[in-house]
This record gives structure tokens, C-alpha cells and sequence, in this order.
């Protein structure tokens, strides 16, 4: 369906003048004419039905993406989203249910056209749910007119739109924040700038990519030469090594020799003699 809706001017090539200028030319079809294209398409599958029901509705595309203006994303780019969900709304469209076509593609062409401004309007998403996209799109028509909150706005924000009056606080930092490049621009020269960058001052000396792989290595390395000098040892002084040194829950040295039946200060000399022979042979081991 897609190839086959080619629009009259392309986006990417003309400007949007001359966009706007062709797709007001597109003819109109009143109720009865946008019936039978859409029951052509919807039962014979006729795209070029579909592609005048289509092109008949650009300009309504437009004059939504319009009102989208105040994000400082391309106009050009609006629109294209927007008939992308245009597009969705015919494909979906049921000319028995009554309703004529622009009114069923608000909801397709509004969806659309939110989903890239959310995608695109900050590096960071700040809407991922269904609360916060509504208080996203919706807080900066009371944000113009109120600018800060106070208590008693935000309750009446949170009230009106049916979230939580936190979230109403959480989008209002949201949408004040700015992005900032990670790196200084290339433009920004001399110390006072660069000292502004985060690369600058988030940088963690002790996290090079290299010295994390080559200490890793070495606890493996470690670890391997542990677990071979204690099969080294007497079942008894590993047990004892084990239970004392590398267990989360350590046995005492009475709980041990209840276990062996004999003397705590047995336990201990045991546990000595097989620390010292287990250093020998991790020195051997070297």
C-alpha cells in the first residue's frame, strides 16, 4: 500500500511551501463519494481508491502537524509522520460505521505524530508511560499560561488529567532541563568551555575498559590457583580452610571440634598448619 501512495511532492526534495501549496489543490470528496472509494478499497482491495482517500486528506495532516510547532522539530518531519498514520487510518476504515474519514484519522494521525516527538524531542526519553505522555503533551498548554506551579495548580493539573499531582512536579523538571553534549563542541575552545563538558568532569580515572579486563583476569587466575592448592591438601584441613575462610555462614572454632571431636585449640593448630602450607604452595604455584 505504501509504494502505491506516492504523494504529489516530496518531502525530502521540495520545500514544504510548495508541499503545502500542492496538497491544497488535491480535490475534496463529500460523504458519499469517501464511501464508495473506501468500500472499493476495503472489498476489492483497489489502492488507487485508497491513495485518493489518502492524498483528498493531506492538507488535515498539515494543519495537525501544525499545532505540533512549539517542540522545534521540522515541520517537514511532522507532516511525514503524520501521514504515516493517515495512511493507518484509511487502511482501518470502516465506511459503514458513519463517521467520515478525517474524524476517524485524528486518532491515527495525533498517535503517530506523538510517538516521533517523543522519540526525537530530547537524546533521553522523558514519556514512557501512559501518564507521563499525557501529562507531556498536555502541561505545556498550562505551563504557558501558569509558568511554575504552585500547589494548588498542580493539584488542579493533576485533577484535570487524572494522574498523580508527583508526576505533574516529576514532567514540570522534565520539560524545564535541557540536553547538553557529553563532549565540548568542537567550536567551544580554551579551558573555560571545556571545563563545562561532562566528559571533563564525570570522567572516572579507574574505569579504563583495559584495567578492568586485566584485573579480571587476574581474580581468575587467582581464584584457579586457590581452588588447586587446596585439593592439595588432607580432606580435613581443606574442610576446615573451606568452612573458616570461604563461607558466608563461618563455623566457630568450637563448632568444629564438636564436628572432628576434638579441642577447639586442636581445631586452631590445624587450621594454622594448613594456612601455611596452602601459602607455600600458592607460592610455588607463582
Amino acid at each position: 500500500m505504501s509504494t502505491a501512495l506516492s504523494l504529489p511532492v516530496n518531502l525530502s526534495l521540495g520545500s514544504i511551501e510548495e508541499y503545502i501549496g500542492a496538497v491544497n489543490l488535491m480535490p475534496r470528496f463529500d460523504a458519499e463519494q469517501e464511501r464508495t472509494l473506501a468500500r472499493r478499497f476495503r472489498e476489492d482491495n483497489d489502492l488507487d481508491a485508497a491513495r485518493q482517500l489518502v492524498l483528498a486528506n493531506l492538507r488535515f495532516v498539515v494543519h495537525i502537524a501544525r499545532g505540533y510547532s512549539g517542540y522545534g522539530l521540522p515541520l517537514p518531519d511532522l507532516v511525514q509522520e503524520g501521514n504515516i498514520g493517515l495512511m493507518k487510518a484509511v487502511k482501518r476504515y470502516d465506511p459503514e460505521v458513519g463517521v467520515r474519514l478525517v474524524s476517524f484519522a485524528v486518532h491515527w494521525i495525533r498517535a503517530e505524530i506523538h510517538e516521533f516527538i517523543i522519540q526525537n524531542w530530547r537524546i533521553v526519553k522523558i514519556a514512557t508511560t501512559k501518564a507521563q505522555r499525557k501529562l507531556f503533551f498536555n502541561l505545556r498548554k498550562f505551563k504557558t499560561r501558569l509558568g511554575w506551579f504552585s500547589q494548588d495548580e498542580a493539584n488542579a493539573v493533576a485533577e484535570e488529567l487524572g494522574v498523580h499531582v508527583d508526576s505533574v512536579y516529576e514532567m514540570e523538571s522534565r520539560l524545564s532541563n535541557q540536553d547538553m553534549a557529553f563532549d565540548a563542541h568542537p567550536d567551544e575552545e580554551g579551558d573555560e568551555h571545556e571545563s563545562f563538558a561532562p566528559a571533563h568532569y564525570l570522567q572516572q580515572d579507574n574505569a579504563d575498559p583495559a584495567d578492568f579486563l586485566a584485573d579480571h583476569e587476574w581474580d581468575e587466575r587467582r581464584l584457579t590457583r586457590l581452588l588447586a592448592a587446596l585439593e592439595q591438601l588432607d580432606e580435613r584441613s581443606r574442610e576446615i580452610l573451606t568452612s573458616r575462610w570461604l563461607r558466608e555462614e563461618k563455623p566457630t572454632l568450637h563448632d568444629l571440634a564438636a564436628r572432628y571431636n576434638v579441642s577447639a585449640e586442636r581445631i586452631r593448630q590445624l587450621e594454622n598448619a594448613a594456612m601455611k602450607k596452602l601459602k607455600k604452595l600458592l607460592q610455588e604455584a607463582v
